[in-house]
């Protein structure tokens, strides 16, 4: 799947299974279904104009990379571990994708190193070795010559120490929220985000989506006012429900029993 969103584009506005997929959003969506759908709007848009067998080259090519991309691995070296079955995998990579082999390795090891620099605080000297770079100036200069900052420059730019802050405003966002706003797009707005980078930054940042945050927050606040003398009626009310059966039945699906039964389960204990 990864080989699937990060070597092509797929257009999803085609597949009407996608769209039913995108329709489901409040709920629990299996992965493997994600997979599949993408898998056959992949080969069914083709984007790189390959056959079956060239599309296993590029995704071995692709799995080599990611796994040797730190022991300074060569063009040559890199075509030996490939059964090439007659192709010229350098040919092929630059024909089918539009760069070169060389550009591939490349690519991979610098955003490895970007990654490196803003998300540990390992010294620039440690991450110059631990992408099999000898020396560490040396580093220092093709990151420099790549991404236009030297690694220093680029991690106090980044913001290292405050890396969560998005995160944390999300959060406070929903305590704040939740029992009133569950749309996308309200969360957008307070961030300044389109909803679409929303989402995607949420999922990069905090690995799961807004909806699963939403439902988290209103799941505990609703164990939070069961504990307490409130009708399951006026808690409804207060969580933002048109009518005491829908948050009954939020509830039941989302812990596996009943607002009633979870409120007497406390009062016995």
């Amino acid at each position: 799947f990864k080989h699937l969103i990060s070597l092509g584009y797929i257009n999803f506005d085609e597949s009407n299974d996608f769209q039913k997929i995108t329709n489901q959003i409040d709920y629990d969506i299996a992965v493997d279904r994600i997979i599949d759908v993408s898998a056959e709007q992949w080969y069914y848009q083709n984007p790189f104009q390959a056959n079956k067998e060239e599309y296993r080259i590029i995704f071995d090519t692709k799995d080599i990379i990611d796994t040797q991309y730190s022991s300074n691995i060569n063009n040559r070296e890199l075509t030996a571990l490939i059964d090439e079955n007659g192709y010229n995998i350098q040919s092929l990579i630059k024909n089918k994708i539009g760069i070169s082999l060389k550009s591939l390795l490349s690519g991979k090891k610098l955003l490895e190193s970007k990654k490196e620099i803003a998300f540990t605080d390992k010294s620039i000297k440690e991450i110059s070795y631990d992408l099999g770079y000898n020396d560490p100036a040396y580093f220092t200069r093709v990151f420099k010559n790549n991404v236009g900052r030297n690694p220093q420059e680029f991690r106090e730019n980044f913001d290292y120490q405050n890396r969560d802050l998005f995160s944390q405003s999300i959060i406070e966002l929903l305590q704040q929220y939740h029992t009133k706003e569950r749309t996308l797009n309200f969360y957008a707005s307070k961030m300044n985000l389109s909803p679409k980078v929303l989402s995607r930054k949420v999922k990069d940042k905090m690995q799961t989506s807004l909806g699963k945050l939403i439902r988290c927050e209103m799941i505990n606040t609703s164990k939070s006012l069961l504990s307490k003398s409130l009708t399951i009626k006026e808690i409804s009310l207060e969580l933002g429900f048109e009518e005491p059966n829908h948050f009954s039945n939020f509830f039941k699906h989302y812990t596996g029993e009943s607002p009633s039964h979870f409120k007497n389960k406390k009062y016995k204990n």
